[in-house]
């Protein structure tokens, strides 16, 4: 038995790479933002959660699993040496996330629910914090106290009831999302991003398929139209789009610009699609922000440049890389 490190990219923090990597995690963000409202029209017209979901996987590991295939045809025993992580990946950042995440909200606001849930980056912190005993810098320190309130003024939560049980789902939804950024991080040369994206989505899917065929999830996908910008659409339109287009593109998009710029800044620009979400609201279901959101907004971009400012100095780039360790392959 030979012992080999896995091969991981050390996050590009200066020039072009960590320009085309913030980029790159932006556009992942704004593509994730859409799902909510082309689904919520969806849910309200009858579909059951448990549908959408399983389309939605379905459909991004559909598009991506050429990216899987190609992996596992070019280096013999890839399965051997990522299966593990490419599970824990759909059962954390895909399944897991969503499963959550729509459980709290059953049980408290949604605005509780996503609050909760967006304290990933916070928890990402002080994850690093606690494996490599380096305080973080006062730039990250104050960032993400600032990009923290943002997101309390952006998420309206005025007369909010506490839940113990919804917080503990919501909870387990923000260690879902910080696990999405930190196995993300992982992905090299070795493990290419797509092929992550795609059996990660496949095991979701997989995960959605055996709770909605068991019955535990229950089934329902009713032929409906309906109001998206003012438009009368067939409901498969907005689903397609949510399938194919937002979360294939945010999940693909995402795993390529994590190792570019580092799990701590990837998670923290990735509070910009709370921001996308508001904009999509606006536009294609007439919700229209409030001026207090706007402030919200603001802040959550002050907090990701001071953490972005942090982001270069060489004790960062040694402390996040130390914080991932390298596994061995047999």
């Amino acid at each position: 038995m030979t012992t080999s490190s896995v091969t991981l990219p050390r996050p590009t923090r200066h020039g072009s790479g960590a320009v085309t990597g913030l980029v790159i995690a932006v556009a992942s963000a704004l593509a994730f933002s859409s799902s909510g409202p082309f689904v919520k029209p969806l849910l309200d017209g009858g579909w059951s959660l448990g549908t959408v979901l399983l389309v939605r996987m379905g459909c991004a590991a559909l598009l991506l699993s050429p990216a899987l295939v190609i992996a596992i045809r070019r280096q013999p025993g890839f399965l051997r040496r990522h299966g593990l992580l490419i599970v824990a990946f759909g059962l954390t950042a895909v399944a897991g996330c969503q499963l959550f995440y729509f459980a709290a909200m059953q049980r408290m606001p949604v605005a509780v629910a996503l609050l909760i849930q967006y304290i990933a980056p916070v928890l990402i912190v002080i994850a690093v914090w606690a494996r490599t005993r380096r305080a973080p810098s006062k730039a990250v320190l104050i960032g993400s106290v600032v990009a923290m309130a943002g997101l309390v003024l952006v998420v309206d939560i005025s007369g909010a009831r506490f839940d113990l049980l919804g917080t503990v789902f919501a909870l387990c939804a923000a260690v879902c999302a910080a696990a999405y950024f930190v196995i993300a991080g992982r992905a090299g040369d070795d493990l290419p991003p797509l092929a992550l994206a795609a059996g990660g989505l496949l095991t979701g899917a997989l995960v959605m398929g055996v709770l909605v065929g068991t019955g535990i999830l229950p089934f329902a996908a009713p032929s409906i139209t309906v109001s998206l910008a003012g438009f009368e659409v067939p409901g498969i339109l907005p689903l397609l789009w949510v399938g194919a287009v937002a979360t294939t593109l945010g999940y693909a998009l995402g795993v390529i610009a994590v190792p570019l710029i580092g799990s701590r800044l990837a998670s923290f620009v990735g509070l910009s699609e709370v921001l996308f979400a508001l904009g999509f609201a606006w536009l294609l279901l007439g919700e229209t922000p409030a001026p207090v959101q706007f402030v919200g907004g603001a802040l959550i971009l002050a907090g990701v440049v001071l953490v972005k400012m942090d982001a270069g100095s060489p004790a960062e780039q040694k402390t996040e890389t130390a914080s991932i360790p390298v596994v061995p392959a047999p």
